[in-house]
């Protein structure tokens, strides 16, 4: 039965990973940005989180819309007020542009929260389903299935709705779409607006499993990069496969070898991309010889 724990608990967290490295693969899928930033706005969603349910007791859940929203009109806000201006000079350049948008919320939210852990602990946050033998903790069944939920609708919504539509037209082809009347700049800036939103929600996911303060933000970007890697930059569903496999090798190394977890978390990417370098669903790189 502890095997069957381990693998549930794996799943649920890779449920979790996946919705956050989604935004992550998303941005540079579309904007061929790597978006280094996306821990802070992990950090930040959390951190909002927690100040809202310590000031009102508020259920940190109901605020998923509203994080969302929020970091939504923050990242379209940050493509069209920084990005769009950095973007034509090289990807260098933006990389170097989000780690400064990284390292400036940092700042203020050290200086907004203090550089202490915070925790969120609603009602539920000790209890747990218990199923036979199986224990399944609250926060992470939560996350996990919620993280899963909004991932799905993401990827309905992408793969449906006109907007999705132009934005996979746009990443495939810009000169193609703007043809057709597709503007690179509208669906870049709904790219990363939607990229930031999936920070926003899962900040409040995370605010309910982890103690967060605002340097937590590196080790969250690590594993988001880690896992789109792995998955292949630009891929959805390589994400998804990807969190799952680190999921599960973080649950069974937290289990069995909890000192050398890291280890095998960074050593499984390490493994997999010696024997396949652009990742489990990426495509490789066609280079010409003149």
């Amino acid at each position: 039965m502890e095997f069957v724990q381990v693998i549930a608990f794996g799943l649920l967290l890779g449920g979790v990973y996946a919705l956050l490295a989604s935004g992550v693969t998303l941005i540079f899928g579309v904007l061929d940005v790597v978006n280094v930033a996306q821990g802070a706005f992990l950090v930040f969603s959390a951190l909002f989180t927690w100040q809202i349910w310590d000031m009102l007791g508020f259920e940190p859940l109901l605020l998923i819309p509203v994080n969302g929203a929020l970091m939504f009109i923050l990242g379209w806000a940050i493509y069209r007020g920084m990005v769009i201006r950095v973007a034509p000079q090289g990807p260098g350049m933006t990389v170097l542009l989000m780690f400064g948008v990284a390292l400036t919320m940092e700042g203020i939210l050290n200086l907004v929260f203090g550089n202490k852990f915070k925790s969120v602990t609603p009602p539920y946050f000790s209890s747990s389903l218990t199923i036979g033998e199986l224990v399944l903790p609250w926060p992470q069944l939560i996350s996990g299935v919620v993280g899963m939920a909004v991932l799905g609708l993401m990827y309905a919504y992408l793969r449906l709705s006109w907007a999705g539509r132009a934005l996979r037209a746009s990443a495939q082809n810009k000169d193609g779409a703007a043809l057709v009347g597709i503007s690179n700049v509208k669906t870049s800036a709904f790219a990363f607006g939607i990229g930031a939103a999936t920070a926003g929600v899962g900040g409040v996911l995370l605010a309910i499993m982890y103690p967060i303060y605002p340097a937590t933000q590196y080790d969250w970007i690590a594993r988001l990069l880690g896992i789109v890697v792995l998955g292949g930059f630009g891929s959805i569903p390589g994400a998804i496969i990807g969190s799952m496999i680190l999921g599960l090798t973080e649950s069974f190394a937290n289990t069995y070898l909890p000192q050398w977890s890291s280890l095998f978390f960074y050593g499984t990417i390490l493994l997999i991309l010696l024997f396949r370098p652009q990742g489990l669903m990426g495509t490789r790189t066609r280079e010409d010889v003149a």
